[in-house]
């Protein structure tokens, strides 16, 4: 998870169980967003509601493999509590989603071809 603005591609590989250390407790949670493999290898953005000028925080779509399977998500281990905006592109958000101190949080990706009407 990092926080810059940048245009090149990465390419990551499959995490296997307990490969994501979260950083839980006090005001600091986490939050996995779910996805469909169609996403894999790219980066979602959040920040947090009212701070749209910040600049956003972003993590990769992985493959994640575990006992029951494989799934994919973008994992965000330290995050400070509050209600974020997760985006679909740099314009249009695709949701929001609260995080609560000692609690990972989860969101599901959209699944239409375009950002949900809000």
């Amino acid at each position: 998870m990092t926080e810059h603005a940048h245009t090149h591609a990465h390419a990551y590989g499959p995490t296997g169980s307990g490969a994501v250390l979260l950083n839980l407790g006090g005001e600091t949670g986490a939050l996995i967003i779910y996805t469909g493999r169609q996403l894999l290898g790219r980066e979602i953005e959040i920040s947090l509601v009212g701070r749209d000028g910040d600049p956003r925080t972003h993590s990769a779509v992985r493959e994640r493999q575990v006992r029951d399977g494989t799934f994919h998500s973008a994992v965000y281990p330290d995050l400070q509590s509050g209600v974020y905006t997760v985006w679909w592109d740099e314009e249009a958000p695709a949701g929001t989603v609260t995080v609560t101190g000692g609690v990972v949080a989860e969101f599901t990706w959209p699944t239409s071809a375009s950002p949900p009407a809000g």
